[in-house]
Order: structure tokens, then C-alpha cells, then sequence
């Protein structure tokens, strides 16, 4: 009895708490990022900089309109434990955002704050908005597959398809699948349609790809 009180805690753990840790993590480094890039210069910039609220790996912003239009999560490089314990880690060797090749993300399905939970209901034609400090890149989701987590060849700068030089820009996401389990990964594959400028207080150029269709 002991040890199943134990285990039923550790889960409670696991799926509760590493979120709300997790979450609380990512909103303080989000809202540094933005105060940061607006105006890099202003007191309240200068001491978050000071006090490094803003990791040196983040280097931008994961925004979903299908997911939400106040979700945003930060995007680091890299991909191992540590990292994805923070929020979305870019594949390390994927070419960056808005470049020819294969833009490559993974995130956490369940537990510490499972960025890419809904990843299974993005839509052919949804869109995905990676934000840095001077740029918006728009991606638009076209297809997705299910494999194993040995089957890297979906990150490939032409993905599944090992060798072949790209001649556009394109994107994937990846998180562990089915739901709570780790045995195959869910993958969602997209293009890139626009570059725009990141103005402070929102470029309105943006609001056509913050639209979510039914």
C-alpha cells in the first residue's frame, strides 16, 4: 500500500507539478524576451538583462493560433532533457527559420508544460508563427505522419527523404505519441509562406496568420 500511495504521488508529480514549474518558467521568460527586444535600452530591459531572465539558449518564440492566441512558448536550441524541460527546442543541425531546409522542433507532450500537447489537432493549413527579435516567420502545416522515434528521416532537410538536397523552406514538429507514452512520435510537417518585420505592439500584417479556421 506504501508503495502504490508512492507511485500515485511520483505520477501526481509528474503530470501536475513539473507543469505548473514548467509554465511559470516559460511565461517569465517569454514576457523578459518581449520587454527585452521592444526596447532593449530601457531600465526594466537592461536589469532583466542584468539578472539573466532570459537563458542565453532561448532565442525566440513559438506561437500557435490553434492552440490559443496567448499561447507562446520559448524556443531553445537544442533538444536534449534539460532543455525540453523549459519549453521548445530547435533540432541542432536543422537549418533556422525562414531558411531552404527542414526547421525542426521538438516539445513535451505530457509534463513540464507539455507545449506541444495539442499537436494532433493542428489542421492542413493551420499556421505556426516563430518570433525573434527582429523577425515573424509564418509557417503553414500541411501534412502529418506517426513513426517511430528511431525514424529520423523526418527532420531531414527534405523530410523522409535522406540525401536529397531541399530547394524550399519547410518546417516539423515532433512530440512523443500515443499521449503519455513514448513509443512512436507524432509529427506534423509545413511550409514557409512570409517573413515579416517584428514591430512593437504587433505588426498588423500578422493578423491574417493569427486566424484559426474551423
Amino acid at each position: 500500500m506504501t508503495l502504490g500511495a508512492f507511485l500515485l504521488l511520483f505520477v501526481g508529480w509528474q503530470l501536475w507539478w513539473t507543469d505548473v514549474v514548467a509554465d511559470a518558467d516559460a511565461e517569465e521568460v517569454v514576457t523578459a524576451m518581449e520587454v527585452v527586444w521592444d526596447d532593449p535600452d530601457s531600465p526594466e530591459a537592461q536589469a532583466l538583462i542584468k539578472d539573466k531572465k532570459i537563458p542565453q539558449e532561448a532565442w525566440g518564440l513559438v506561437r500557435i493560433p490553434r492552440f490559443g492566441l496567448k499561447y507562446a512558448k520559448p524556443l531553445y536550441e537544442g533538444t536534449d532533457r534539460a532543455t525540453l524541460r523549459r519549453g521548445v527546442g530547435h533540432y541542432t543541425g536543422t537549418v533556422m527559420p525562414g531558411e531552404i531546409g527542414n526547421f525542426s522542433m521538438a516539445g513535451h507532450r505530457t509534463t513540464y508544460g507539455k507545449p506541444f500537447n495539442k499537436i494532433h489537432t493542428l489542421k492542413k493549413g493551420d499556421y505556426v508563427i516563430i518570433e525573434t527579435q527582429e523577425s515573424y516567420f509564418v509557417y503553414q502545416i500541411t501534412e502529418h505522419e506517426i513513426v517511430l522515434p528511431s525514424e529520423n528521416a523526418v527532420i531531414a532537410p527534405v523530410p523522409d527523404e535522406k540525401g536529397v538536397e531541399p530547394t524550399e523552406a519547410m518546417m516539423t514538429m515532433t512530440s512523443c505519441h500515443p499521449e503519455f507514452s513514448s513509443r512512436q512520435r507524432y509529427v506534423q510537417h509545413g511550409v514557409f509562406v512570409t517573413e515579416l518585420p517584428r514591430i512593437k505592439g504587433g505588426n498588423p500584417d500578422l493578423n491574417p496568420y493569427l486566424e484559426v479556421a474551423e
